[in-house]
Order: structure tokens, then sequence, then C-alpha cells
């Protein structure tokens, strides 16, 4: 790929990310956001929220699991135990419907719902199509919701019914599964040595208290999926890395673009790779070693020439003082 190619493929992949953390022009009404215990989505919803206050958006957080209200929320919808209709009821109060005329002047809203998997019990499931629905409607509210993909699903009441999981990928305009830098970077480098990639937190199957890593790098890996109105995926890898200060936004760059992730580069005039490769031996060769291996004679060469004795298909040998001549595989 060209340099400008690179170039304009980072900018393209970047801007858009900056679209949807933004909520620009309703970029995505149904965010999904897939988290484990080894890394929560809170620093990809904290920052979410925090560019929502900015472009004064108002903010309607639905709380599942959540018991103190966060700071930067408007609202506070204490969620569990209520049915999806009453819920809808609720949520709705506080969004204004829109009116002809006032499109430009429309509030914009932010809802947060911090887990589904309450609402993904086996009688709520194909409840949850039309709950989404209704509460978004108007296009300038967006929905950013969190699913705990490492908590198991309760069993469906029929075989033919889709998981919770696969019902949400295919309500979801935009997905991300969010994960630990530091995993990310262990695993690369078990990848890079030809070993077999590091387990964490649960796929570690260790009993006792469950004890994450320490934070050895500050940010988080975002896996974006965002579907077009064409039908048409665009996936794309993040790191996003918050900011200490509360007024400036987290920095973003691709995955590609940081350096523990770089590809080992080769210096093509001396043929040796890049201290990335870590390598205890070089792959390039000197420049005494190239003229010397330009200077070898091939065996058979005169006959691969034009004009040169090997015409026919003959291969010409000169025997040596060490060969043995059999006149028997000679007439062969």
């Amino acid at each position: 790929m060209a340099p400008s190619a690179q170039a304009h493929h980072r900018s393209h992949s970047l801007l858009l990310l900056q679209k949807l953390l933004n909520l620009r022009d309703s970029a995505s009404p149904l965010t999904l956001v897939c988290d484990t215990i080894e890394q929560g989505a809170g620093p990809l919803v904290r920052e979410v929220i925090s560019r929502a206050k900015f472009a004064r958006s108002k903010v309607i957080f639905i709380s599942l699991a959540t018991v103190k209200r966060p700071q930067d929320a408007d609202i506070f919808i204490k969620a569990r135990g209520k049915s999806l209709k009453i819920l809808a009821d609720e949520i709705n109060t506080h969004i204004a419907l829109p009116s002809k005329g006032t499109a430009s002047t429309l509030q914009k809203y932010l809802l947060i719902i911090d887990t589904l998997n309450p609402l993904t019990t086996p009688l709520q499931t194909h409840l949850l199509p039309a709950f989404l629905t209704s509460i978004l409607p108007n296009p300038c509210t967006s929905l950013v919701a969190v699913y705990h993909t490492d908590i198991p699903s309760p069993s469906q009441t029929s075989p033919y019914t889709p998981t919770p999981l696969t019902l949400l990928y295919h309500l979801a305009t935009t997905v991300f599964h969010v994960s630990s830098l530091a995993h990310a970077i262990d695993s690369h480098r078990a990848h890079l040595r030809s070993l077999p990639a590091p387990s964490f937190g649960l796929h570690e199957s260790r009993e006792g208290v469950l004890i994450g890593l320490a934070e050895r790098q500050n940010g988080i890996v975002l896996d974006m999926e965002m579907r077009r109105r064409s039908g048409r995926a665009v996936a794309e890898r993040f790191i996003l890395t918050p900011s200490s200060d509360s007024k400036t936004g987290a920095s973003i760059m691709l995955l590609a673009d940081h350096p523990l992730f770089a590809p080992l580069q080769v210096d093509e005039t001396s043929g040796k790779e890049g201290e990335e490769g870590e390598t205890t031996f070089s792959l390039g060769l000197t420049e005494k070693q190239r003229r010397d291996r330009e200077g070898i004679v091939l065996p058979y060469f005169d006959a691969q020439t034009e004009g040169g004795g090997g015409e026919g298909g003959r291969i010409l040998y000169d025997m040596g003082r060490e060969d043995d001549f059999d006149e028997e595989e000679d007439e062969i």
C-alpha cells in the first residue's frame, strides 16, 4: 500500500471514531459495548459522557447495576425490578418528541444503559427490539449499552431462538469490544516469538480469587465494527488512552501505529532487521557476502546460456580425477 493510501486510511478511521464518540449526525443510534471482567467498559463510557456534556447533550443514565449516580449524568433512572414497558415509559418522559420545523434546534439526548444482561432473560429477550426502538423516539437520541460477554446467558426456551448477544449484534449499528492494552501487548509479544498466547482472567482456569494484572499500560484496545446504511461494515482497532484532565478528551490512535505493534522494518541497504525483532542472529547479508554470492558460477551454467554447448537438452559434464567412468551407464 502506498504511503498516501496509508495516510488516507489512517485519517478516515480516526475521523470515523471521533464522529462516533462525539455522537455527531446520529452516526450510530445504537452502540453496543461488549466488555469482560478483565477489562470493563468504564473508560469508554466515561469518555462518551464527557463529550456529550461538552456538546450540551442531555445524559440519561439507566442503572441496572450502578449504585451511585455518575457525576455528569443529568437524569439517573433505577431500572432494576421494572418491566420493559414501565421502564420505557419512564425514559420517554424525559425525552421531548420532535416537531416540524425544529429539527435544527432539537435537544440531543444520550442514553446510557450500564448493563443489558438483566434484560436478556428468556421471558424478555424477544421484547428487546421493541423496547430499544421505543426509547429512541427522535433522530437526535443515541443509545450506548454495555453487555458483559463473560456472564453465562440463561438457557433459551426454544432452540430456534437466537441468543441475546446474537440479537444485540443484529440490532446494533456499532459494536465495540474493549480489552486491556497490557494483555494485548503480552499476546503480541508471544506471537512474535511463536509462543502460545497467554491467558488472562477467567480463561486462566485458576481456583481462588480472581486478581487482574496491574495497569502497566494506561489505555484500552477498542475493536470497532460499524455498519453503514448501505450494509457495508467498517472494522478497525484503536487504542484509547483516558486523560487525567477532564477538560481535554482522551487520545486515540490506531493500534497499528503503536510502537509495540508496528511491523518489523528491514533496511534494504544493509539487509538488517530493526531492533523490534529481538532476534539473536542476522537474516541479512553483508556487502562482502553479497559480492561473493554474485561471483559464484552455477552448475551447468554453460548449458543454460543461449548459444552454449547444451543445445538439444544435452548436459555438459567434465569428469574429474576422482570420478569413476562406467561404460554401461554411459550407454544408457
